[in-house]
């Protein structure tokens, strides 16, 4: 799983793999380690939560816990979801832009990442 953050936006890219032990009700777990005495981590996590919203994010003990409700993880199983979007209210006039997607294979030709990644969708297509 590949964890992107940029302002206010958190984005995760899933591999096949990952989201076939989502289906199997399993979480997937990161981590970076940073340098420190002693070593420093945060971690993220991609589960499935028992809510009723189809995305939730909590920041608690280093970790970033992002959740799907079941109904959105059957949905995004299908192969024409490519993604699950979200904004979630932060304060008053701010919100946290999710985005949990499939992980496609580069069309770069770069084979190294492109491991149990999904079928790219332009993949042969003229621009």
């Amino acid at each position: 799983m590949k964890l992107r953050l940029k302002g206010n936006s958190l984005r995760l890219r899933v591999t096949r793999s990952e989201l076939t032990s989502l289906q199997a009700g399993k979480r997937i777990q990161e981590s970076v380690l940073f340098p420190a005495d002693p070593p420093a981590s945060l971690g993220y996590v991609l589960g499935i939560g028992s809510h009723n919203q189809p995305v939730h994010v909590v920041l608690a003990s280093q970790q970033i816990v992002v959740s799907l409700s079941q109904d959105q993880l059957v949905s995004w199983s299908g192969e024409h979801q490519v993604g699950i979007y979200a904004s979630l209210p932060v304060a008053e006039g701010t919100v946290l832009e999710v985005a949990i997607e499939k992980d496609f294979a580069c069309l770069d030709l770069s084979d190294e990442d492109n491991t149990d990644t999904f079928a790219n969708p332009m993949a042969g297509k003229a621009c």
